[in-house]
């Protein structure tokens, strides 16, 4: 017997059928996986399989987040005739050869299978547990195979829950008595491997569609199956105020569609939704989807079908935990907590669990009399409601924060992210090396968003190195030990010629470190001062938006469709391509992380990526080129420099490199000058 193992494209219908049917042996296992998901991994290249001449032996579906570090395996599946010939070995072998560059391998399993024997002959060991999805909330391991990468950048990436809310056609496929045929595109899921991806959500509308189901034992059946989601309670004047929002929109863009009790409550499911800070509602009623467009843009909710979420979860997740495009221009404003002020504040931000009102208003009166110069601040949203309050000192070395709290808010998770961020950049700017949220009850969605910014645990809360390194992994990890050694934590080095994968969670989790000889690319980007003002308030717009949150993480910028060698992850330089050398324009001006290159027709670009912002569909539409597709270039974490390093510099940079330098459009360049540029726009002398 002679083993191959081979990549499925999406051209290849006869194995892509052949891997679904041995999955459809095993659901019971397995779980549900719709054909289109199968379709959608080989498009992704996360579809092997594993050949004897023709005959399909098993297969490995995996997916390989934009976001994450991590390959998440799905399915390993061998026909039970074949098992013991080392299929499986073959299938992990291959991924990790295909898949080096990622940190490791994720797999979820329910523990009753007593596989564990199995997962750890492969390599994997047992790193956590989750509660499964289905009816019987059974137990699922989590299992882990690291690729021999350092360490200390396993864990960086967490994985935010997509809150997902249904209508009741699909909760009644998933918790219904009797469901058909039709069901097991909702039933998908509760598949094991989405445990801790997306979690269910009811809204009050389901709870009145259930109560008027006719069948006794159907509407009791249904009525047991409820507990097991999120219930979520918007506030119903809120929920009546955008019904009727809605309904005006519907009225005036589908006029030919009947006004009655029926769409008047398949409505009821998109306010409720969006006024409970979602963004996601999954339905298969088709006049939802005959409503999506006035859906997304009025209630800003995306109706989507069950399989939609399976096979994008990963892009509906991050639009809905980070939202920077609803922080541009809004009226969120900063203040110091006045002396005499902190009892107003218990209720927004007691977080219970034993930090009771009295207790938290204790603490924090005490911070704004202790001797050391806390600086206590509070964001309010236009409303004048409190949405964030944290304290922070420098003390030497280290940033302290005895106080992290978001409120509950639609903007909860993108505020947390945008704290975290600005957190960094005072240590930074103060300079500090460590950030330490020394606050015990944090907001669990502030604790959540750390991770994805490389803090640790520790006994006295949560830490975060600031590595303000540029140079060589040698330099980089030497810094880092030497900060490292004052916490008593231990640090992985760092060696030349890191993937662009590694390099760049190493980036994040000890920004501003930057790690020049990893193989990570790097971009110079022109861009035209009215887009760079848009982005970066750069030059500064007569109406400046507020500099508190500092511009927003994430953002997509649209260009033609050519492709000029761009991969990701890799690094911008945005050269301000336009005015008076120094002053307007003709400048570099911050540097940027990329995140992900995406080429598609101008409306499907828009649709993915409007909560990022700035941007309108119409110019969107204007960056296509002949062949009527546009390029999204989708980056974070921007640094605009201190000093701007103008054209002439720039050329004199380029120059005593020896290199070349192309401004006429996107261009790569080498580390070597991204380097020499970054230095210079943070040198202080």
């Amino acid at each position: 017997m002679v083993i191959k193992v081979l990549p499925v494209s999406e051209s290849q219908t006869d194995l892509l059928d052949a891997a679904v049917s041995l999955g459809d042996r095993y659901t019971k296992t397995l779980g549900l996986l719709t054909p289109p998901a199968y379709r959608k991994a080989a498009e992704d290249g996360g579809l092997l399989v594993a050949l004897d001449g023709d005959e399909l032996l098993g297969y490995a579906l995996f997916g390989l987040p934009k976001r994450s570090p991590h390959v998440r395996l799905a399915h390993l599946c061998v026909a039970e005739e074949h098992r013991g010939k080392g299929v499986a070995r073959l299938l992990i072998q291959t991924i990790r050869e295909r898949h080096s560059q990622r940190l490791g391998i994720k797999a979820k399993c329910r523990r009753d299978y007593d596989l564990s024997g199995m997962w750890s002959s492969l390599g994997f060991v047992p790193r956590g547990e989750a509660l499964g999805r289905g009816r019987d909330k059974e137990t699922l391991d989590g299992w882990w195979l690291d690729l021999g990468h350092a360490d200390l950048f396993a864990e960086v990436e967490s994985d935010a829950l997509l809150v997902v809310t249904v209508d009741h056609g699909v909760f009644a496929d998933i918790g219904g008595g009797k469901p058909g045929g039709e069901a097991e595109e909702s039933r998908a899921l509760e598949a094991g491997w989405l445990a801790d991806l997306i979690e269910l959500a009811s809204t009050p509308q389901l709870l009145r569609d259930v109560r008027d189901v006719a069948a006794h034992a159907e509407r009791q059946h249904q009525r047991a199956a409820l507990p097991s989601m999120r219930q979520i309670t918007p506030d119903p004047d809120a929920v009546a105020s955008r019904h009727g929002e809605l309904m005006t929109a519907i009225s005036e863009r589908l006029p030919n569609l009947q006004l009655d009790a029926t769409l008047r409550s398949r409505l009821h499911y998109v306010a409720e939704t969006s006024c409970a800070g979602l963004q996601v509602l999954a339905t298969r009623d088709p006049l939802l989807f005959r409503l999506a467009d006035v859906a997304w843009e009025v209630a800003g909710v995306k109706v989507v079908s069950p399989a939609v979420v399976t096979l994008h979860v990963d892009e509906l997740r991050q639009a809905q935990v980070y939202r920077p495009a609803d922080l541009l221009g809004t009226e969120f404003s900063a203040g110091e907590v006045a002396q005499g002020a902190e009892g107003e504040l218990v209720a927004f931000f007691d977080q219970a669990d034993g930090d009771s009102g009295s207790a938290f208003e204790k603490r924090l009166r005490a911070l704004g009399t202790d001797s050391v110069l806390w600086r206590r601040e509070l964001l309010r949203d236009g409303e004048g409601h409190p949405v964030a309050l944290y304290v922070w000192a420098l003390d030497g070395r280290t940033l302290t924060v005895p106080v992290l709290r978001t409120a509950s808010h639609v903007l909860e998770e993108t505020l947390a992210r945008q704290l975290l961020f600005m957190l960094k950049r005072l240590g930074r700017e103060g300079g500090a090396q460590v950030v330490r949220i020394t606050d015990q009850r944090p907001s669990p969605v502030a604790r959540a968003a750390a991770g994805d910014d490389g803090f640790f645990e520790q006994a006295d809360g949560l830490t975060a190195l600031l590595v303000d390194v540029c140079g060589a992994a040698t330099e980089v990890s030497s810094a880092a030990r030497e900060i490292a050694g004052r916490l008593a934590v231990d640090v992985t080095a760092l060696h030349a010629g890191l993937p662009p994968e590694v390099a760049s969670v190493v980036e994040r989790a000890w920004w501003p470190a930057k790690v020049t000889d990893s193989l990570m690319p790097s971009f110079l980007v022109p861009i035209e001062p009215r887009w760079s003002a848009e982005l970066f308030n750069v030059p500064e717009m007569l109406l400046p938006r507020s500099d508190v949150l500092g511009i927003s993480r994430e953002h997509v910028y649209y260009r033609s469709s050519g492709h000029r060698s761009e991969s990701v992850p890799a690094r911008l330089l945005w050269y301000v391509s336009r005015g008076t050398s120094g002053a307007q324009g003709k400048m570099v001006i911050g540097s940027s992380r990329l995140d992900e290159v995406l080429i598609d027709e101008p409306d499907a670009l828009f649709s993915q990526f409007e909560h990022l912002g700035v941007y309108g569909r119409s110019e969107v539409r204007s960056a296509a080129d002949s062949s009527g597709r546009s390029m999204a270039l989708r980056f974070s974490d921007t640094e605009i420099f201190p000093r701007p390093v103008t054209l002439g510099r720039l050329n004199v940079l380029a120059q005593s490199l020896g290199l070349p330098l192309s401004l006429m459009s996107l261009s790569k360049i080498s580390s070597a000058l991204f380097q020499a540029v970054y230095e210079e726009g943070h040198r202080k002398t």
